[in-house]
């Protein structure tokens, strides 16, 4: 019965040293050959003039390439890198610069409504939020698209301090405090009495 050989892989590019060549890393892998396998090393290289060695991997090894590929692939990932944090501060740039708009209405006499637009920028889940309004305020709340077809959420009642309150909580919550919240009120209300100077009632 035959005993199994051993099989010797490169330190260096970790491949069979027959195929060395090959890595882009030669003189490193010889290197390694010579000083940790000199038998394999005599039994691969010593038929061949120095400077033929030196040829095998003339375009991978002396040139570099394997290096350069290294390189480059460093670079093009700091590029990617780069652009993803500019794609981000952008990003942030569009959110900060957007505002949510809290917005009562009146539906009767008696009633009203308070509409909620701008969410969308901010990655908010609408309809889990609508769920929210609606457990929290008890009280019917939905999603529609406004006259921009844009999503807004509608809660059923005269809630809008409430609202207000969770929408700048839930802003913090996401680290964007700095957002601007409008809240419009369309509640009707008394005209003042005026008097001029001089002027009995």
């Amino acid at each position: 019965m035959s005993e199994l050989q051993e099989v010797v892989y490169c330190e260096v590019c970790s491949y069979p040293p027959e195929y060395c060549e090959f890595s882009g890393k030669l003189k490193r892998c010889k290197k390694w050959l010579n000083e940790t396998h000199p038998d394999l090393y005599t039994k691969l290289y010593a038929d061949q003039p120095e400077d033929e060695v030196n040829n095998l991997g003339t375009k991978l090894a002396e040139s570099s390439i394997g290096e350069e590929r290294e390189g480059k692939l460093e670079k093009d990932l700091l590029r990617l890198q780069r652009k993803e944090e500019n794609k981000e501060q952008r990003e942030l740039a569009k959110k900060l610069s957007s505002k949510v708009i809290i917005k009562r209405e009146a539906r009767t006499k008696r009633k009203y409504v308070v509409a909620i637009q701008g969410l969308e920028v901010f990655e908010i889940d609408m309809k889990k939020l609508a769920k929210t309004f609606a457990s929290k305020f008890a009280t019917g709340c939905s999603v529609s698209k406004n006259a921009e077809k844009k999503e807004e959420i509608i809660i059923q009642g005269d809630v809008i301090e409430g609202v207000e309150t969770y929408i700048h909580q839930l802003l913090e919550e996401k680290g964007l405090k700095d957002v601007k919240v409008e809240v419009i009120d369309t509640k009707k209300k008394k005209k003042p009495t005026t008097t001029t100077p001089g002027e009995t009632k």
